[in-house]
């Protein structure tokens, strides 16, 4: 799908720092389940006690899908108050993620999934053919590369646009340190060598590491994170299921955010039980490594909060066995009461089916407002009103919600 790039206007000094987003020039079309039932009110939703309402199990989710409806000559999304929003760059091919170099190129990773293995249940074609629907049919045209924007007189509209990468395995998270640039392909980190000013690479890539990847690849993309002294490299795997359908063995070292020596490539299991990490960040005042989660479907459109959380080495977060700290999901047999016991309430939900996928880094004082990238997925309930976060930070996060004045896709 043809997407445009999206530039948001800086905060008000001393938080001056371009916020970056992405949005498609069509709006994906939702494949959303519908129970019947209305929405719940999105501020019991969202905050560190989430309500948690009565599991409903279905044979097969009920689902509609929404009209695709695409963006007209000037529209933009709706964003918070005291943001602007302007497109800085289009004709991309799927971009998934960026990253910002510290001589102010923007780096726009663009990707498109490994090929899914062949469906082998009668629900799985079934949400193939519900998802055919959701893009209205047409084939996503994409190509595994990075594409670097330079705005070097800073009015906003770049002057070089380059392919920085080209021919990668379904890229996704990028980390610069020094002169090495590491490139999260769905199942290798890889490292290349980088000086200032570059506008392409063409040296052949190193692999660090191999990370898990198909031949189910169920959650595809890679977040990277650099540790603060550049040692370490924090890399998020998510599960290759929804709750472990292709069995406990496909899910060796996923659902799991993985700490890599950058020296020696040698890895060991940070955290696990968080169904799909994205978006690590580091909390400036206490040090700490924070995460967005994508949580579980099918347990009715209420239901599972997906998360932000601060993440404790060592620490477990309950998928698949439970969910929000000890509530059991009775789907996965056989249960893990000694995981369950253990299993960590994460700090802040964010809203059942929002899908958040990445956040600029956690702002520090006197930068009050984190935002997060929240897209809505495809169980949330049909009719479902898309609403807008705002997430005060001090020593811990606190937000109310409210209805967009654009309650749209983007």
């Amino acid at each position: 799908m043809n997407r445009r790039f999206l530039q948001v206007a800086p905060l008000p000094a001393p938080c001056r720092r371009r916020l970056l987003v992405l949005a498609g020039v069509a709006a994906l079309g939702l494949a959303a389940c519908d129970d019947g039932s209305k929405s719940s009110d999105p501020n019991t939703e969202v905050g560190p006690n989430p309500t948690l309402p009565a599991q409903k199990q279905y044979l097969m989710p009920p689902m509609t899908v929404a009209k695709v409806v695409g963006w007209r000559d000037g529209e933009t999304p709706a964003v918070a108050q005291g943001l602007k929003i302007r497109a800085l760059a289009g004709g991309l091919q799927h971009p998934r993620s960026l990253y910002v170099l510290p001589n102010g190129d923007i780096l726009v990773v663009e990707s498109v999934a490994p090929k899914a293995p062949a469906a082998k249940r009668p629900k799985d074609l079934i949400m193939q053919w519900v998802e055919s629907l959701a893009t209205s049919g047409g084939k996503i045209k994409g190509s595994n590369r990075i594409t670097l924007l330079r705005d070097a007189d800073g009015d906003g509209v770049p002057e070089t646009r380059t392919v920085f990468l080209d021919h990668l395995n379904s890229p996704f998270g990028v980390a610069l340190v020094g002169n090495d640039l590491y490139v999260a392909d769905t199942d290798a980190i890889v490292r290349y060598p980088y000086t200032q000013g570059d506008t392409q690479i063409t040296a052949p890539g190193t692999i660090l590491t191999p990370l898990p990847g198909g031949p189910i690849d169920h959650h595809w993309t890679k977040s990277l994170l650099a540790s603060p002294d550049g040692s370490l490299l924090y890399v998020g795997v998510g599960s290759n299921s929804n709750i472990t359908e292709n069995g406990i063995e496909a899910e060796k070292n996923r659902a799991a955010i993985l700490e890599v020596e950058r020296a020696t490539g040698r890895w060991r299991v940070y955290a696990d039980g968080l169904r799909n990490p994205n978006g690590l960040s580091w909390e400036p005042q206490t040090g700490a490594l924070w995460t967005v989660v994508n949580e579980r479907d099918e347990l009715g459109p209420n239901l599972v909060p997906d998360y932000m959380t601060s993440v404790q080495d060592g620490g477990f977060y309950g998928w698949p066995y439970s969910y929000y700290g000890r509530n059991l999901d009775p789907r996965v047999k056989p249960q893990r009461p000694d995981l369950v016991d253990r299993a960590l309430v994460p700090d802040y939900a964010l809203g059942p089916h929002v899908a958040p996928w990445a956040w600029p880094s956690i702002p520090a004082p006197p930068c009050p407002t984190a935002i997060a990238v929240v897209p809505s997925s495809g169980n949330m309930a049909a009719g479902t009103e898309i609403f807008q976060m705002d997430i005060k930070w001090s020593s811990s996060p606190s937000a109310t919600v409210s209805p967009t004045a654009s309650p749209r896709m983007w």
